[in-house]
C-alpha cells in the first residue's frame, strides 16, 4: 500500500522534488518548470488565497501541510481537504477557474514552492504529461472533499478526529502533530468541548498522546482499527491515482 509518509528523507532546505508531484514528472518537463519555481517559507496560519479572492500561484508543499476550508458567510468555517506533499494547493488555475469559495491556511508549518498561474496555465495547457498528473491529483482530492461530507454528516467526532489525525499523519513524516484543540474543532467544524471529549477518550485508551497543543500518535494501529471507512476510501483512491514511492524516490535521486 502506497504510504506517503516514508517517500522522502528529510532535508534541509526541501528540494522541489520533496514534493510527489514534481518528484515524478518526468527531467524534461521538470527542467522547464524549475526556472519558475519559487521556494517559499509557509509559516502555521499563512493564508495561502482567500475566498472568492483571485489566486496568484499554485503551491508544492514539501514538508508542510495545508487544510482547504469552506468559509460561510457568517465567518464560520471547516475542513474540506488537506494536502501535503503529496499534492499541490491551487486547483482552479487549471480547471478553468481563477477563484474558488474556500480558503487555503497552512495547518502545520513547514515549505514550499509556488508557480505562477500565468506559468501553471501555460504548461498545463502544452504538457500533456503535466496535464495528466494534475488531473489525477485533482481527482483524488474531490474524493477527498466528497468523503468529508459523508464523514461530517454520518459519523461520530471520535471518528471524524482519527480520520483527521491519520489524513495529517499521511503528509508528515513522523508521528507528531502540533495543533491545539481549538483548531482541530475550527477544522471539523465543530464544538471545542466534542474535541476535547474525543481526544480524552483516545488518550485515555492508550491511542495518542495529547499534551499543550502537541499530539503524539502512540499506536497507529489502533487507531486506524477505530476509524471509520472514509479514511480507507480517500487513501486508496490516492494509492490508486498517484505514483508510487519507487517511482518518485527514482525520479528524486535522478
Amino acid at each position: 500500500m502506497f504510504d506517503m509518509r516514508n517517500v522522502f528523507p528529510t532535508t534541509a532546505p526541501p528540494s522541489p522534488k520533496q514534493n510527489l508531484l514534481l518528484a515524478t514528472l518526468s527531467d524534461e518537463t521538470y527542467r522547464r518548470l524549475l526556472p519558475s519555481l519559487e521556494g517559499v517559507p509557509l509559516p502555521l496560519g499563512m493564508v495561502l488565497y482567500e475566498s472568492g479572492g483571485t489566486q496568484g500561484h499554485v503551491y508544492f508543499p514539501t514538508d508542510s501541510i495545508v487544510s482547504l476550508l469552506y468559509v460561510l458567510a457568517d465567518g464560520a468555517s471547516a475542513e474540506i481537504a488537506v494536502t501535503g506533499f503529496e499534492g499541490l494547493v491551487g486547483i482552479a488555475l487549471f480547471m478553468g477557474g481563477e477563484t474558488t469559495p474556500s480558503r487555503a491556511v497552512v495547518q502545520s508549518a513547514g515549505h514550499g514552492y509556488r508557480l505562477r498561474a500565468s506559468v501553471c496555465r501555460a504548461q498545463f495547457d502544452a504538457n500533456p504529461e503535466l496535464q495528466h498528473l494534475l488531473l489525477r491529483f485533482t481527482q483524488a482530492l474531490i474524493t477527498q472533499m466528497t468523503q468529508t461530507a459523508v464523514c461530517n454528516r454520518h459519523h461520530s467526532i471520535d471518528q471524524q478526529l482519527c480520520r483527521w489525525l491519520l489524513l495529517s499523519l499521511d503528509r508528515l513524516k513522523g508521528d507528531h502533530l502540533t495543533m491545539t484543540q481549538e483548531l482541530i474543532a475550527n477544522m471539523l467544524g465543530v464544538r471545542r468541548e466534542g474535541v476535547t471529549e474525543a481526544a480524552s477518550r483516545l488518550q485515555a485508551d492508550g491511542l495518542i498522546d495529547y499534551r499543550r497543543g502537541h499530539i503524539h500518535v502512540t499506536d497507529r494501529n489502533r487507531l486506524e482499527a477505530r476509524v471509520c471507512e472514509c479514511y480507507g476510501v480517500v487513501k486508496r483512491e490516492y494509492d490508486r491515482l498517484l505514483p508510487s514511492p519507487r517511482t518518485a524516490q527514482t525520479a528524486a535521486i535522478g
